[in-house]
């Protein structure tokens, strides 16, 4: 794949491999003028994410398309101008748009204390949360419409469910979706990260502070809706007990305590299933995940999730 190439020859879901992600690598180094020669793949999944190796630099490879792009190069830049904590973009020209996928450059964070806690995240999502100036950028704002048509599309394009599957969630949105005009709201809407998690965040080891990064998701919408997603990630992907009890009391709002929590924990629950239905390939490991989450679901077992 060449730059030429790269203008016209759009990578897809299905297309979104190691090895054409390597070359959308080589092509975006090439022309930010970086050397490749060590890089190595750190995850590639939602994203590619590719370590440089010769220098601290994280490139980050999202994926062509399937959700739109938001402007995260003037969000970001934004952001630390509000002192919100954030991953620190690399100082060169970017974004770049290779084979319709979105390439950002990154300063590398080392994570060798390992990933950060929940109780660690309070202070970030809390300033994040507070931003009360007008976002410079264009950003989605109808979180909760927009789940429920990602879900619908998620659900009927995947390649991996079964037509009983997809009739079963598909009843499971349905019976959420007429809720939602009952859901009282505990809290103001504004800038919410959209995939609030220990794994979308770092720990800046100069400034001894956790710093979020991902902001693919960003919307205007309930922070209710970043609370819920860490509370999701730290029960279901088997956290200490009392992680998300330190987290509410560092941020000031337990939202297990809110009456919409039920709900918006389902719904958050269904999007990450049926996300992950469409970026999973047939007879893959994380297919069988996927499966395996929604043979619990049928029964409502409450099982731990293994990291896709």
């Amino acid at each position: 794949m060449t730059p030429q190439d790269a203008k016209s020859a759009h990578l897809s879901e299905s297309t979104f491999t190691p090895e054409n992600t390597r070359r959308i690598l080589e092509i975006a180094c090439r022309i930010a003028g970086f050397d490749i020669s060590a890089a190595e793949v750190i995850r590639h999944h939602t994203n590619a994410v590719y370590l440089l190796n010769t220098e601290p630099i994280v490139v980050k490879i999202g994926r062509p398309g399937h959700d739109g792009h938001i402007d995260v190069v003037g969000l970001v830049r934004w952001l630390q101008q509000q002192a919100v904590p954030s991953v620190s973009l690399v100082d060169t020209e970017q974004p770049l748009l290779i084979a319709g996928c979105p390439v950002t450059f990154w300063r590398y964070l080392d994570q060798q204390d390992g990933i950060v806690n929940a109780a660690e995240l309070a202070n970030p999502l809390t300033k994040l949360h507070l931003c009360r100036t007008a976002v410079p950028v264009t950003l989605p704002a109808h979180q909760i419409v927009y789940t429920f048509n990602a879900i619908s599309e998620a659900i009927d394009t995947n390649t991996i469910l079964s037509a009983q599957d997809r009739r079963l969630l598909h009843e499971r949105r349905e019976q959420l979706a007429e809720r939602t005009d009952d859901i009282q709201w505990a809290l103001p809407p504004g800038l919410i990260h959209g995939d609030a998690h220990h794994r979308n965040a770092l720990w800046d080891a100069s400034n001894r502070r956790a710093v979020l990064a991902d902001w693919e998701s960003a919307a205007i919408g309930p922070p209710e809706w970043d609370l819920t997603t860490l509370e999701v990630h730290c029960r279901r992907f088997g956290h200490p007990a009392d992680e998300y009890d330190q987290f509410a009391r560092s941020y000031g709002f337990d939202i297990r305590d809110w009456s919409g929590y039920p709900w918006l924990r389902d719904l958050r629950e269904l999007r990450m299933i049926t996300t992950n239905a469409r970026k999973s390939a047939r007879d893959s490991s994380t297919a069988a995940e996927v499966l395996r989450r929604i043979e619990a679901l049928k029964v409502n077992a409450e099982i731990v999730w293994n990291i896709l």
